[in-house]
């Protein structure tokens, strides 16, 4: 078996440790590298080592400190470079050398992004993060950059910065047993760096026997700059810039409940520290489940708490994505279909059975959004992270991709395809989908959860092991005529939505549908018909003298989240109705990002001139693809049922013009897809 997005075979070599040595140089936007891999071949006469990598230049490679040849092959499009290293020696099956190369990444590494002063919060001081996931980590690190390979890693971190005058050369991490070693009185006050593993100093819970956990190189993550952090737990601390560290750990404060929780459906949390990063704005992701240091995005500050829950997904891949991991990105449902399912489940322990309904419900309406074409509503998009609802899941649909489309597919093949164009919610949503058609077949969520806990443990520790995702579940669910009674080929490889349409409690969601019916139904009649432009008529004054602040009082974030979503998947409603909406509702005012984008989004659609700079504010004040690709392509919102076209022209000259100006603080992964949506050549925009 081997991965359509990687060069490197798992069926002649694994790689078991990285012992990496990495100096951050802020000046020249690089990291120099140097990183041993202790390699171990799975044939005999194995001679010929391939690694993935990225625009990386490789000055050396020996092996077990003999001078190695090596070539770098002809460059993928999205694949990057194959690089080949010949042997000095051939080595027999169960034979392990130490292969070094030395290394240095390019300034524009897409697994990098560079931060001067001014594009953080503290405008004082660089910062340096990355993102690996899905198939990143090669530009940052030559390795088997596949998920079907799990190692332990060990790394050294040095850097320097002029502008600051300091250079570290003691602010060390060490990843043996999955954890670092970085003494905290060697760190230069200006900047501390981070990464995915226990710093030094932290023990691991004995209970867990010391225990050494491997991962993938995708969770692979490291962090430089001004950090403070703070204590929210027996095992937790948050970190961020000064700037939001406080907000961040009242916001967060639930983590220790939302671990326990976890840890009584799915077993002990092996991996000793469970902190949360807050990242600057242009983090493109709402979190990423990077081992002990989840990252998240500042626009999960609400200051009500509502929208912590993403953090109960990250919590979730501690188990399924971390522990077990899909073999190749075309499984990746394995890693957030199971997430999904758990961090529900979690909800469903912290809200109850009601709130998890609520939940899948806006997770199934993302579903139909990613696979069925629509023609004036364009879905938001945040590949590996997005949702209508913050209650669906916290990742993201690239495209709306059509009902026909094999990617649609719960296994697609991504046989030239970029795993980045390529994810969707269909992973997230169509995953829980068929794990929650399970659950109904055997009983529903009261019978038997203790049978499901023991499966999560089978599943997380001998599908770890090497076994296979349907052995385990027959192994959990025992009966087999229930196994029968799933259309397997429906659900795995066929496109469009599921075979099979859950029947969830529409309770909590009764109340935005009432509301969302109110608004509808006092729009005038002419605006109604389909032949006419639904946004000219105008509504009368008394028509909308019956809506009041009291209409939302009693709602929660997470409804008037659902409320706003309703109404973005009717017609446009006419700029008498949503000036309406802002005079007694006030949304204009409020700070959760998720009822901002989706209000926002009401406005445009409806040729609100006024919200067009409101839209084009939040698309570059923060970078969460969620929310910015939606935001640039703003100009299909106007490309609804009307005759004629609202000023698109002028919008969209106006949106390629933000773009351009604000490119250089994206994220490069932010900066290549919103380039593809607008249409512009990423030669002209100064791509770094």
């Amino acid at each position: 078996m081997s991965d359509p997005c990687s060069f490197s075979s798992f069926s002649t070599c694994l790689t078991k440790h990285l012992n990496l040595q990495l100096h951050v140089d802020f000046d020249r936007h690089v990291i120099r590298g140097k990183v041993q891999l202790t390699v171990e071949a799975l044939e005999d006469r194995f001679s010929v080592l391939t690694l993935d990598s990225r625009d990386l230049n490789v000055s050396s490679v020996s092996v077990n400190q003999q001078l190695a040849c090596f070539v770098l092959g002809p460059k993928h499009s999205f694949k990057g470079t194959p690089l080949v290293i010949t042997l000095p020696f051939d080595l027999s099956r169960g034979q392990q050398v130490i292969v070094e190369v030395t290394y240095e990444t390019s300034p524009s590494a897409s697994a990098l992004q560079w931060l001067t002063p001014e594009q953080t919060a503290g405008k004082k001081q660089p910062y340096l993060f990355s993102q690996c996931q899905a198939h990143h980590c090669r530009s940052m690190i030559p390795c088997q950059d596949t998920p079907s390979i799990k190692h332990t890693y060990y790394a050294q971190v040095t850097h320097t910065c002029t502008a600051n005058t300091h250079t570290c050369t003691a602010n060390t991490h060490t990843c043996t047993a999955n954890t670092h070693t970085c003494p905290q009185v060697s760190v230069p006050k200006q900047l501390v760096a981070v990464m995915s593993a226990v710093r030094d100093g932290q023990e691991v819970d004995p209970q867990d026997g010391g225990r050494i956990v491997a991962m993938p190189s995708y969770l692979i993550a490291i962090v430089v700059g001004a950090l403070e952090s703070r204590e929210i737990g027996p095992r937790s601390r948050v970190w961020s810039e000064k700037e939001f560290v406080d907000k961040a750990a009242s916001e967060f404060s639930e983590t220790e409940t939302m671990l326990k929780t976890a840890e009584d459906l799915a077993g002990p949390y092996v991996w000793g520290q469970y902190d949360v990063l807050v990242l600057p704005p242009s983090f493109p992701y709402g979190g990423m489940e990077n081992p002990c240091l989840t990252f998240a995005t500042p626009t999960l500050l609400a200051g009500d708490k509502s929208l912590s829950g993403v953090i109960a997904h990250e919590i979730s891949h501690s188990w399924t994505g971390n522990l077990v991991t899909n073999r190749t990105w075309e499984h990746f449902w394995l890693n957030e279909g199971h997430t999904v399912y758990l961090e529900r489940m979690i909800g469903r322990r912290m809200q109850g059975e009601q709130f998890r309904q609520f939940a899948a419900m806006g997770g199934w309406k993302d579903l139909q959004d990613s696979v069925r074409t629509r023609t004036h509503q364009y879905v938001s998009s945040e590949p590996c992270r997005c949702f209508l609802s913050p209650l669906a899941s916290p990742v993201a649909q690239v495209n709306t991709f059509g009902a026909n489309n094999p990617l649609t597919n719960l296994v697609p093949s991504l046989q030239e395809v970029d795993p980045d164009d390529a994810f969707s919610s269909v992973p997230y949503e169509k995953g829980f989908a068929l794990l929650y058609h399970l659950e109904e077949l055997m009983g529903g969520p009261g019978q038997g959860e203790e049978t499901r806990v023991l499966g999560w443990t089978w599943f997380c520790w001998l599908l770890g092991s090497g076994g296979s995702w349907f052995s385990s579940v027959q192994h959990a669910v025992l009966q087999v005529d229930i196994l029968n009674k799933v259309d397997w080929n429906g659900w795995m490889f066929t496109p469009g939505m599921p075979p099979v349409k859950p029947q969830y409690d529409t309770t909590l969601a009764d109340a935005c549908i009432t509301l969302t019916q109110r608004w509808i139904k006092t729009r005038p009649i002419e605006a109604l018909d389909r032949d006419v432009c639904p946004l000219s008529p105008q509504a009368k004054d008394q028509d909308l003298n019956v809506f009041s602040q009291s209409d939302v009082k009693t709602l929660s974030s997470h409804q008037l989240i659902e409320f706003l979503s309703l109404l973005l998947q009717e017609e446009p409603l006419p700029l008498s109705h949503v000036k309406k909406m802002q005079d007694v509702y006030n949304l204009n005012a409020s700070t959760n990002s998720e009822i901002r984008f989706r209000w926002l989004r009401l406005c445009v659609r409806s040729q609100w001139e006024e919200a067009v700079p409101l839209a084009l504010k939040m698309a570059t004040e923060q970078g969460r693809m969620k929310f910015t690709r939606p935001l640039f392509r703003y100009r299909r919102w106007f490309q609804v049922s009307c005759r004629e076209v609202f000023n698109f022209g002028k919008y969209r000259e106006e949106a390629v013009r933000v773009f351009m100006a604000h490119r250089a603080a994206m994220h490069p992964v932010t900066s290549g897809l919103v380039a593809k949506d607008l249409k512009v050549d990423a030669s002209s925009t100064g791509d770094r």
